[in-house]
Parts: structure tokens; C-alpha cells; sequence
């Protein structure tokens, strides 16, 4: 009898698990007071709370002020339960796009903002997580980090019908933010470009160029993030220095270290700002 029990108990749990992965089968709702971050499961077709989200403010967001303020703003009229636009964030590695949506997390996390991340594979699952969030109290930012697509991914057809040209209306308490190094989300081929014809005075693209750029165009918010100036990066560095305990100020020594630290990297960004501040303060300042 044990052992028939225990087969009866094991066979339950494949079920379950079973159940999970199968067309047409329902998720499991979370609980959204667990935590304000959860990740996309595409394989199960499930929310994982994410306990440990990163820690970040917008104050620590330094040379981005003007794209700070954009997303802000649409932002805070989404949680205020106003109408507010679907942000798509290109542009140069390292400075500030995947933080700053952390970061607004953190901002507004008390009022109510949750964030689903979620991989361009789970994209496909985009109508399970609208029934997961439809008629909630909080406001949820689908976030899509890094951002890319190849010809003939499931993904981006979801994604294309769900900004704009579905049928079915999308939840009004649910936007998608997405980062990409990209600004069409797609590669772009030499062989495209040159079946662009010139008629007269006019130029009319050829129609695989407008179907690389007719996915962004579907965001309604485009904010560009650009290389950072040599006294933008610096003053990154220095900002993160004393965060992490550096007293001394941005001395000549200090000064030439963190430039020779990015010629090293080939970039100036805020993320290589603070990779320099770690190293140093790890090398410098006393535990």
C-alpha cells in the first residue's frame, strides 16, 4: 500500500507540472504583494517573484537627465492611472537603459508599479499574462531587457500585434518597456537597402526596411541614449566612488586611472564608470 501511495503521489506531481506546459493550460496567479519584480517562466508558463531585485535610485542615474525625465513622466501617469505610452530605450551599451527601468521600480514600487521581465521566447505567451493582470488594483511594466529579433522569431509577431493591430485590447493596467542596443529591433542588411528605389525626388523604401522599422514605430515613446562625454563619464566615476567609500576626491591620479580604464574597455558609459569605482575602491579604500 505504501508504495502504491507513493507512486500515486509522485504521478500527481508530474501532472502538475504537466499541466503547466500544455496548450491551453492556465498560470498559476501569484501573489503581487510577494515582491514588486517578477520573472517570466515561457517553459512553465509561471511567475517567479524576484526577492532580491536591484537596489538602484534615479539619483544614481547620472547624464541621462533629459531621458530620465521622459520616461519618468510617462511613468508616473501610469501609476496615477492616466494614459501613458509603450517606451522602447536604444542606443549605446552601458548607459543607463535596463537601470533606469529598475530604477523607476524602485521609485514607485509603493504605488503600486510591478515589473514582469520576460525573454523575447516568452513573448509568444503575451495573452496569458495580459489574464494574468486584467481588472488588478497595480499598475505592471512588462519589461523586455536587450532586446533583438531575428527574421522569422515567434516573438516578434506577438509583440507587433500586441502594441498596436490586435484585435483583442490590450489591459489598460499593462505597458511594455523594452531596451535594445537596436533602434528597429531588427539587423539590418545591405542587400535590404539596396531594393530602396528612387522615383523622381522620392525615396520609397523597400518593404522588408519598412517591416524592420514598423515594430519600433509601434512604441509610442523612443527615448535614444548616447556614448557619454569625457566629463560625463568622470563625473559618474566620481559619483560612484564615493558611494563606495572613496574620500579623496576625483585627484590626477584618480583622474588618469578611471580614462585609462576606459580606453582599456573602448567605451565611456555608466556602466563602465562604475566597474572603474569598484576596482578602485576595492584596491583602495581600507575594510
Amino acid at each position: 500500500m505504501d508504495k502504491l501511495e507513493r507512486f500515486l503521489s509522485r504521478a500527481e506531481g508530474l501532472l502538475a507540472r504537466l499541466e503547466n506546459v500544455l496548450p491551453g493550460a492556465q498560470p498559476q496567479i501569484p501573489d503581487w504583494q510577494s515582491a514588486a519584480a517578477f520573472r517570466w517562466d515561457h517553459q512553465q508558463r509561471s511567475l517567479h517573484p524576484v526577492p532580491n531585485f536591484q537596489r538602484i535610485a534615479l539619483a544614481d542615474l547620472l547624464g541621462i537627465d533629459d531621458q530620465k525625465q521622459r520616461i519618468r513622466q510617462n511613468t508616473q501617469q501610469f501609476v496615477r492611472g492616466g494614459t501613458a505610452n509603450n517606451v522602447l530605450l536604444s542606443g549605446a551599451r552601458g548607459t543607463g537603459k535596463s537601470s533606469l527601468v529598475k530604477a523607476l521600480l524602485n521609485e514607485y514600487a509603493g504605488q503600486g508599479l510591478r515589473v514582469i521581465q520576460i525573454d523575447k521566447q516568452g513573448l509568444i505567451d503575451l495573452s496569458y499574462i495580459v489574464g494574468l493582470v486584467q481588472g488588478r488594483a497595480e499598475r505592471f511594466i512588462l519589461y523586455c531587457d536587450d532586446l533583438s529579433f531575428n527574421d522569422a522569431e515567434p516573438g516578434y509577431q506577438s509583440l507587433k500585434a500586441a502594441l498596436d493591430g490586435d484585435l483583442v485590447a490590450f489591459s489598460d493596467n499593462l505597458l511594455i518597456y523594452a531596451t535594445s542596443n537596436r533602434r528597429h529591433l531588427m539587423p539590418d542588411y545591405m542587400q535590404d537597402n539596396l531594393a530602396t528605389k528612387h522615383v523622381g525626388d522620392e525615396v520609397h523604401p523597400a518593404e522588408s526596411v519598412e517591416e524592420k522599422v514598423s515594430l519600433s514605430e509601434r512604441f509610442g515613446l523612443w527615448i535614444s541614449f548616447y556614448p557619454f562625454a569625457q566629463d560625463e563619464y568622470l563625473a559618474v566615476a566620481a559619483h560612484w566612488l564615493v558611494h563606495h567609500g572613496w574620500k579623496q576626491g576625483l585627484t590626477d591620479e584618480v583622474r588618469t586611472a578611471a580614462l585609462q580604464w576606459s580606453l582599456l574597455r573602448g567605451s565611456r558609459s555608466g556602466r563602465v564608470a562604475g566597474q572603474f569605482a569598484k576596482d578602485w575602491c576595492g584596491r583602495h579604500v581600507a575594510k
